[in-house]
């Protein structure tokens, strides 16, 4: 035999849901970074638009880390300058991230030396760019116990960086660039490229003479006209299958 069902608790338990949840929002909302909110953090420059959102990663050197403006920092995101909190770094920026740069979640910029991600970067969640690693010279002493060595590592603008994708020290990304989600990057990438595998490789590019090589398996998306309204793509997108083959039979039927 069933039983009842206690209306009275599952109602309170809706109420308290709804509040943890309103709680929550309100609390990831006061707690984000911004360059008129930015709580215990002294970054050397923050633009206007910028926001890391709550929580909020391991952040340190901030005194030595430059962001332009309307940047996107996703939840866990570690910015971090010099090999450890307090040091002082000299009068330079170490990192450097330019303007409508968006850091996905998870994702690590570990900054030992100067580290430049260019404008308009998109990082997918958990990708890490370092210019630090290990070495193992000394076949007899811990690696971790090692003195690191550094490169720098600079990104160009307009590159997106896959999930998970891991960029070395000494890396030098052109503009425009496709890092596969998993790659591993050392060394120089050229404009206009896309890089797969560990480590990666180049298995597409393009160049003003040839396009791309090998040819796009895909066509290229259609631009969107001049003079189309937000409105009307909203209305568009609300179109079914049906409506949509209607519309294309009367606007081939004008020519």
């Amino acid at each position: 035999m069933s039983k009842p069902k206690n209306t009275f608790s599952s109602w309170r338990r809706r109420l308290a849901q709804r509040a943890v949840h309103a709680g929550w929002a309100w609390v990831q909302r006061t707690g984000s970074v911004t360059v008129e909110n930015p709580g215990r953090l002294n970054f050397r420059a923050m633009g206007t638009g910028t926001r890391l959102a709550f929580p909020l990663g391991t952040v340190f050197g901030e005194p030595w880390i430059e962001m332009g403006s309307h940047c996107i920092v996703g939840e866990q995101v570690t910015l971090t300058a010099g090999l450890m909190p307090g040091l002082d770094m000299g009068p330079d920026p170490i990192l450097r991230i330019g303007d409508g740069v968006v850091l996905g979640r998870g994702s690590h910029v570990i900054a030992d030396t100067t580290v430049t991600i260019g404008s308009d970067c998109y990082f997918g969640p958990y990708v890490y760019v370092t210019s630090t690693n290990h070495s193992y010279d000394d076949p007899h002493e811990p690696i971790g116990k090692q003195w690191p060595r550094m490169e720098p590592v600079e990104i160009g603008p307009g590159c997106w960086i896959g999930t998970g994708a891991v960029i070395l020290p000494g890396a030098r990304i052109g503009r425009n660039v496709v890092v596969a989600a998993g790659a591993v990057v050392r060394g120089t990438v050229p404009d206009h490229a896309v890089v797969a595998g560990a480590p990666a490789k180049i298995v597409r590019r393009w160049t003003p003479d040839g396009g791309w090589r090998p040819p796009l398996r895909t066509p290229a998306p259609i631009p969107i006209p001049d003079g189309i309204t937000p409105e009307q793509l909203r209305a568009l997108a609300e179109l079914d299958a049906g409506a949509a083959a209607r519309l294309a039979e009367l606007d081939a039927g004008e020519y």
